[in-house]
């Protein structure tokens, strides 16, 4: 059985974002996968990194983040949101994300999400990124509403390649830390759409995640090909 995990992030319930989601849970549920969800705005997910997410920090005169996660972690000390959150996160062995473009990017709230839940240690660190992160052998997938239309993106469009714009979530965080990353899920013109294209288009999604496992999946650095200072090796041959 697989194990997904939803991580969904739209501040209202009734969206076609949100509508995503459920659906998304009921297509992974008949196809036998235990589904847990995280409804960010639904739950109030703190989003602010601080010393409060790790016991005994805030006294500290100097916070270095990175170090405190992972001392946290070893310790068993992390707040306790965070530590539901990294549990889904190592138990699943899909992660969804689901949410609207907000400005080229995530919603502020998984954003933060991102920064508070992907500790420094379990899930990367040192040398341990790309295909040697720490999520190897887990999938990640990105399901994502935006208001722009699909001739506005590409190599020669006005917003450029849209693969490009969410590289800082697609390689920069999903890819760094060893997931496999499906080929997202983008919903154009949503809020300006028709109700007949609102539901052909939930059709489509549907069969997207029916479709899931046979899906496309985004090309990663491996570290093979570099060497220990990450100098790209065929470059050292060539020279």
């Amino acid at each position: 059985m697989k194990r997904v995990l939803i991580v969904h992030a739209h501040p209202e319930p009734r969206s076609f974002t949100s509508s995503m989601k459920g659906e998304a849970t009921r297509v992974f549920e008949a196809l036998g996968c235990e589904v847990r969800v995280s409804d960010l705005y639904a739950k109030q997910f703190n989003p602010v990194a601080s010393a409060a997410d790790f016991a005994g920090a805030e006294g500290r005169d100097y916070l270095v983040y990175a170090k405190e996660q992972r001392a946290a972690y070893a310790g068993g000390t992390l707040a306790d949101d965070i530590k539901e959150e990294v549990e889904s996160v190592l138990w699943a062995d899909l992660v969804v994300l689901n949410f609207p473009i907000f400005w080229f990017s995530v919603p502020a709230i998984m954003k933060g999400w991102i920064d508070r839940v992907f500790l420094s240690g379990p899930f990367y660190g040192g040398l341990r990124f790309y295909d040697k992160g720490g999520l190897t052998g887990k999938r990640a997938w990105i399901t994502t509403t935006l208001g722009g239309q699909p001739h506005m993106f590409g190599e020669r469009a006005v917003h450029g390649q849209i693969e490009l714009m969410l590289s800082h979530l697609i390689r920069g965080t999903l890819g760094y830390v060893g997931f496999t990353v499906l080929e997202p899920f983008f919903g154009y013109h949503v809020p300006y759409i028709s109700e007949d294209d609102r539901i052909a288009l939930l059709a489509r999604f549907r069969n997207a995640v029916q479709q899931w496992e046979r899906r496309e999946v985004l090309e990663m650095p491996s570290l093979d090909n570099f060497d220990q200072r990450l100098y790209p090796l065929s470059s050292l041959q060539t020279s």
